[in-house]
């Protein structure tokens, strides 16, 4: 049985399973059915954080745009345009061994892209979640639902994982941000052209 998380509750990753190397982290949503007359294109990035909290380079920001780190630690699986059936609809898969060791935290986002231009918000998605997988084994370890907190927000930091004392643990976040992906860019100390 997977750990059924809250929003703000921190749990145990690697401690709680010894040996875990590689995860996928997979995110899933819903979008309602309120018509704005354009498609949903949801899409999940990762930014990969020092002890400041910011992104060292442009390579720590994982998205559509930059599947994968040089060091192969975290690996974008492809934008999934529509978001439509079951189960996860982008998934990143991260070799925690493989994590550099000034990166501290690796924080998960969800956005909708053109949100501006299409009118579309987090207030018509629903059934947004986070899950992580142990890739070895298939067994989901962590799951978080989102909630239907959101109306206005274009962006969410739906999560993160960090090292604490040499184990990684997770973080159930659920922020809303409004400006979307340039937004959570701008929190996270990359520059957006």
């Amino acid at each position: 049985m997977p750990i059924n998380l809250s929003k703000g509750q921190k749990v145990d990753l690697t401690k709680g399973n010894p040996g875990l190397k590689s995860i996928m982290v997979g995110l899933g949503w819903d979008v309602n059915a309120f018509d704005t007359g354009a498609d949903f294109d949801l899409d999940a990035a990762a930014f990969m954080c020092g002890s400041n909290g910011k992104c060292p380079t442009e390579k720590e920001f994982i998205f559509y745009g930059n599947l994968e780190h040089p060091t192969g630690c975290v690996k974008h699986m492809g934008d999934n345009l529509t978001g439509s059936g079951e189960d996860d609809d982008e998934q990143i898969m991260v070799d925690l061994t493989q994590v550099p060791s000034d990166i501290e935290r690796i924080a998960f986002t969800v956005t909708i892209y053109d949100a501006d231009v299409r009118r579309q918000n987090f207030g018509q998605v629903s059934n947004a979640f986070i899950r992580i997988v142990d890739d070895a084994t298939g067994k989901e370890l962590i799951h978080f639902d989102l909630g239907e907190d959101f109306s206005i927000e274009t962006a969410v930091v739906v999560g993160e994982l960090y090292k604490h004392n040499g184990e990684w643990k997770f973080n159930a976040i659920g922020s809303g941000f409004q400006g979307g992906l340039a937004a959570l860019c701008g929190h996270y100390g990359i520059e957006v052209a």
